[in-house]
């Protein structure tokens, strides 16, 4: 029988028994707003156009998610009225964790259906780097989600250094150091607890092959489950190249204008006691016309069924 996590990351309280009826399935999804702002900033981000806001409800209400990670988003004020706007649509998610890191233009967020009951976001992380001193942009979300009476799991969401060259430091090498300081959050879970339920969430902003995300999704017992939600437009053969690939199915999330590229840059993991939980055939990206009216990334949703052993 599988253990079930009672209490936060410290002071772990288990209990042994069953957790919930079959059937009794909930959604968690994550999506990068792209400056979903209700103000300009200073750095001459635009606020979010009344157009685009609307096609990100519109998706959102495609998926109608239990529990939704955000990247990107504006101020408190700007969350608060996308909660509103969802809540007058008929998606009331009255839950909210709110994240500013060092970043003053966009951060990190979540929303949900359940009772957020332990918070632990890091909002000041920081790492050397050439001899140089840097913190992460965004910060980390760190909550644990209250289910039900009988299942609760901890979320941990991020969206790493961007792909932007800047002069300080190489993007690559930030990105990946902000990669292991996420993956020692982990560890540090997994550690107390292998059987723990957690989620990684959230925009990694580099491919799956890569040294960030590689890191994020670690190696051996506690190596982390890829859901790679795709399109449902069909696909569903194997890569007939080598059966050991990636099918070939539609799994880009994110659209770069410049290079008029398409990649999967954001991403759902599972560690091994919250992977027994994920129901495949529920994980997926939405199709929703004209999508890029709302932002240049296309959300990611999975299911999960509490009652499964």
């Amino acid at each position: 029988m599988k253990r079930r996590l009672w209490g936060p990351a410290v002071g772990l309280v288990l209990l042994l028994g069953p957790v919930a009826a079959p059937g009794e399935t909930f959604r968690i999804a994550a999506y990068n707003l792209e400056n979903y702002l209700d103000q300009p900033t200073e750095s001459r981000r635009h606020a979010k156009s009344e157009a685009a806001k609307a096609k990100i409800r519109e998706t959102i209400l495609a998926m109608r998610p239990d529990v939704m990670a955000f990247e990107e988003m504006g101020q408190l004020s700007a969350l608060q009225e996308l909660q509103r706007s969802l809540k007058q649509a008929g998606l009331d998610l009255p839950h909210y964790e709110y994240v500013q890191g060092f970043d003053t233009n966009i951060h990190v967020g979540v929303l949900s259906r359940f009772p957020i009951v332990a918070r632990r976001s890091h909002t000041n992380a920081s790492f050397l780097l050439s001899g140089k001193r840097f913190q992460v942009s965004r910060g980390f979300t760190d909550v644990t989600i209250q289910v039900n009476d009988r299942y609760r799991f901890v979320l941990l969401g991020a969206h790493l250094k961007s792909r932007r060259p800047i002069p300080e430091a190489d993007e690559a090498e930030m990105r990946h150091t902000e990669a292991r300081l996420l993956r020692e959050i982990v560890d540090r879970y997994l550690a107390q607890d292998p059987e723990l339920n957690l989620v990684v969430v959230g925009d990694l902003n580099d491919n799956y092959n890569s040294r960030a995300v590689k890191t994020v999704m670690g190696t051996g017992k506690n190596r982390l489950l890829d859901t790679r939600p795709a399109e449902r437009n069909g696909d569903d053969l194997p890569n007939p190249t080598n059966p050991r690939y990636f099918p070939r199915n539609v799994t880009w999330t994110h659209y770069y204008g410049v290079e008029d590229s398409y990649s999967r840059l954001d991403y759902l993991l599972l560690s091994p006691g919250m992977a027994r939980e994920w129901v495949k055939a529920g994980t997926y990206i939405p199709t929703v016309p004209n999508w890029g009216q709302g932002s240049d990334h296309r959300p990611i949703l999975a299911t999960f069924d509490p009652g499964r052993e």
